[in-house]
């Protein structure tokens, strides 16, 4: 089990194959991302990597959260997340993980928080058909109609899809395709669309549902601070056969 990545959502274009077809993809951007802290089953009870992304000004950041980046010896970081591992997939601390970590033609789950809404109504929020267009229906034609029984029961179940604050939900897409990859300008770009707002952070990890990439280089491929580069093994075949089933 490999570890993901942190990435920020740069928007939508759409690439073009060799037989003249477009390709729509969402173009995502690696900000820095690096290994902060190693979570073991020792000290912690469970195998993990800690990653941060982006920047942040010194005088921003907690003195109690500037200790946490100083033992890592890397700058503040914007946007933080924990990936599960397995234990021979752990990235030292400081490294930085680079755009191909990911393979072209490989698939990755992207996790991120959807756009608000504010407050919708039923046929917005959960697709209801709304009440007729004619037969005595007046004014209401997007109300959601009756919300609970008569006398049995006599009152409206909690949970009831109703009007209400719409987005700002996490939300994962599965089996996205890797179309391209950019290592100089760390950037991956991924088939369809992505949750999320232009410049959110998502996550980035490899599809819980597909078999792992043959020439996935394991543990992944990241960058020293003094240069140095590792990971550039591809993942042997029977690692491939059994995907990741957890992530951040």
């Amino acid at each position: 089990m490999r570890s993901g990545v942190i990435a920020q959502k740069l928007g939508m274009t759409r690439v073009f194959t060799e037989a003249g077809e477009h390709v729509p993809v969402t173009v995502l951007r690696l900000g820095k991302c690096q290994v902060l802290s190693h979570r073991t089953k020792e000290k912690n009870g469970y195998v993990a990597l800690q990653l941060g992304a982006g920047t942040r000004k010194v005088n921003n950041v907690p003195k109690a959260e500037r200790g946490n980046f100083a033992i890592a010896k890397v700058e503040p970081k914007r946007k933080l997340a924990e990936f599960r591992v397995s234990d021979d997939a752990l990235i030292p601390v400081g490294a930085e993980i680079t755009a191909d970590h990911f393979v072209v033609g490989q698939f990755v789950d992207v996790t991120g928080t959807s756009i608000g809404k504010g407050f919708a109504g039923g046929m917005k929020r959960w697709n209801f058909a709304g009440l007729r267009a004619s037969h005595g229906v007046s004014i209401s034609h997007r109300s959601i109609g009756s919300t609970g029984g008569r006398q049995d029961p006599g009152k409206t179940w909690k949970n009831k899809k109703m009007p209400g604050h719409m987005g700002v939900d996490r939300v994962t897409t599965l089996n996205l395709r890797v179309v391209q990859t950019d290592v100089e300008r760390g950037l991956i770009l991924v088939e369809g669309a992505v949750p999320g707002a232009r410049g959110g952070w998502i996550t980035v990890r490899d599809a819980v549902k597909k078999t792992l990439h043959k020439d996935a280089p394991k543990p992944g491929k990241f960058r020293m601070p003094n240069g140095e580069g590792g990971g550039s093994e591809p993942a042997a075949p029977e690692a491939a056969e059994a995907p990741a089933k957890e992530g951040a």
